[in-house]
């Protein structure tokens, strides 16, 4: 399928077409152009041409494989995931045991939330693949997407094992084995790694999460050799400098630490495209809209019980009271999920197509909220199937809280609370993966805390008694009590393995995975003092915004 492959540049892509096939689609070159043209409007942009082609050839070659494929692409690109999975079916039953096709299927299924088809095929795929050591790599890229790094674990080893070592494998190895808790296993594939490419710089800040580095065993002079030469990217760059910040302070080396983090925030953030008063606005307009009177409106929501929210901004203790619930028989963690967000973005966009001219926000008054909550249900549910209960702990769902309570009104919400330097330094200091750009400039990152900050207070206002705050020092002096105030609020029994959060072997895939590894421990308490010189404009940006006293 050449123009697939050099338009889109995908291997699954190249590969569609069967043995079969070929002869049939190979019935003239007019098809061909036809075929060709039709994924360079795509390419363009040009959907509306692309479809009437694509229309234009299902009434001709119909339950041809190629062409059921594109209308699939077409579909996508008109952002009608329902409509492009039926045709990407389609093309999976006229090519059976395609394997482009059904990695196709299955992205597609993840795209609508249904996790389980989504791992059932990539198991199929398993099947077809045999020794396709790309092919295994890929299908353990599906599982990674299904939130579950112990499947794809051994699909990337044995693609290694296929087509030697090569440093984009090397690194999804060693991210699945962190997330299973094999830090000793990732390093050593780390190690290797930066062997084959030394100026791979998220491996570099990969390895330096893993542990705690000491006098004894670390990398700095590794890491300072590394950046006195160019490195590829500003990412590559950037990534290595928050390596060497990371290190640095696990050695006590506070000021040499902030100047590495300093230098990696600044051009982490010269690389970003991002309208940070946007986003806030975006959250204020949430606040404005759903107003006291709105909240106390009477609305038929889905009635199901089991979803516990755990919301609040990142690195403030959400995985630590995640994994505490976790050791819970009645409870199951389906992640991080972008589920609520991704159906209520659908339900918005239903309103304003149906009403023209109203606004995101307006529109999100106007939906379906039992419809909603019955979407976010039955998705949800499949990244967590076995338990009465389920934790979903997207931190960013603080900004929904009221809607949730209106889409799922028997959901429960628990808020994580930190002090706000400690949170906000902890943020600061962490690369994140495509995730809250409002964290490498003092300015954005204490104006969206601001935002942050007026926004829980506003759901408390408007909804008294809905959401539970937690605080994260609290939880570390007295882990008990905390611990049986939230079980008590999720309505669960008591049992004791909660305050052993540490001994959960669940695989976790957030910023904190290392750290859910160790017991409890008190030593992220104040810790930004260390830094309390560097971070006095932070902190002055802070006390103006009335969130901390100036003076302490």
């Amino acid at each position: 399928m050449g123009y697939s492959c050099r338009h889109y540049g995908n291997w699954r892509e190249a590969k569609i077409v069967t043995q079969a096939q070929k002869g049939a689609s190979a019935g003239g070159s007019a098809f061909r152009q036809q075929m060709q043209t039709a994924f360079e409007l795509l390419q363009k942009g040009l959907v509306a041409d692309a479809r009437q082609l694509s229309n234009g050839l299902l009434a001709t070659h119909a339950g041809n494989a190629e062409v059921l494929f594109l209308a699939s692409e077409v579909r996508l690109a008109e952002d009608n995931p329902e409509g492009a999975l039926e045709f990407i079916v389609a093309a999976a039953d006229a090519a059976p045991g395609q394997l482009p096709l059904l990695l196709k299927k299955a992205e597609n299924l993840i795209m609508l939330r249904r996790r389980t088809q989504a791992r059932q095929v990539a198991a199929d795929a398993v099947a077809v693949a045999g020794n396709d050591g790309r092919a295994l790599w890929e299908i353990g890229k599906i599982f990674s997407r299904c939130d579950d790094p112990a499947g794809a674990r051994p699909l990337y080893e044995r693609a290694l094992a296929v087509m030697g070592r090569h440093p984009a494998f090397l690194y999804d190895l060693a991210v699945a084995r962190h997330h299973t808790g094999d830090s000793a296993g990732a390093e050593a594939v780390l190690d290797a790694l930066l062997r084959l490419a030394p100026k791979f710089g998220h491996a570099c800040y990969l390895r330096s999460t893993l542990r705690r580095q000491t006098d004894a065993r670390n990398h700095v002079r590794e890491l300072e050799q590394r950046l006195a030469a160019a490195f590829p990217t500003p990412d590559a760059s950037v990534a290595c400098l928050f390596a060497l910040a990371k290190e640095r302070e696990d050695l006590g080396q506070d000021a040499e630490s902030l100047s590495a983090l300093a230098q990696g925030a600044a051009l982490k953030r010269q690389s970003l495209s991002y309208d940070a008063a946007a986003e806030r606005d975006a959250i204020d307009g949430i606040r404005q809209a759903y107003t006291q009177a709105v909240m106390q409106t009477k609305t038929v929501g889905h009635e199901q019980s089991g979803a516990i929210f755990i919301v609040g901004m990142p690195r403030t203790g959400t995985t630590l009271v995640e994994r505490m619930l976790g050791r819970h028989s009645d409870v199951e963690s389906a992640g991080e999920l972008l589920d609520f967000s991704q159906v209520l973005a659908a339900a918005v966009r239903k309103v304003v197509q149906a009403n023209p001219g109203v606004s995101l926000i307006d529109a999100s008054l106007m939906v379906d909220f039992a419809a909603l909550g019955r979407d976010y249900m039955t998705g949800a549910r499949q990244a967590a199937a076995n338990s009465r209960l389920f934790i979903d702990k997207m931190p960013i769902n603080y900004m929904y809280c009221g809607l949730i309570k209106k889409a799922l009104p028997n959901a429960r919400i628990i808020h994580l609370v930190r002090d706000p330097m400690d949170s906000c330094y902890a943020v600061y200091k962490t690369l994140f993966s495509q995730a809250y750009y409002f964290s490498y400039d003092f300015d954005e990152l204490a104006a969206y805390y601001a935002c942050y900050h007026r926004m829980m207070q506003h759901w408390h206002a408007v909804m008294p008694g809905a959401i539970l705050d937690v605080r994260y020092e609290d939880i570390v002096v007295d882990t008990e009590g905390e611990a049986r105030r939230i079980v008590d609020w999720c309505g669960l029994n008591w049992q004791p393995a909660v305050l052993a959060p540490a001994a959960n072997e669940k695989p976790s895939t957030t910023a904190s995975a290392a750290q859910v590894r160790e017991p409890i421990y008190t030593s992220s308490v104040h810790k930004w003092r260390r830094h309390a010189a560097a971070l006095a404009p932070l902190k002055a940006r802070l006390a103006a915004a009335g969130i901390v006293d100036a003076q302490e």
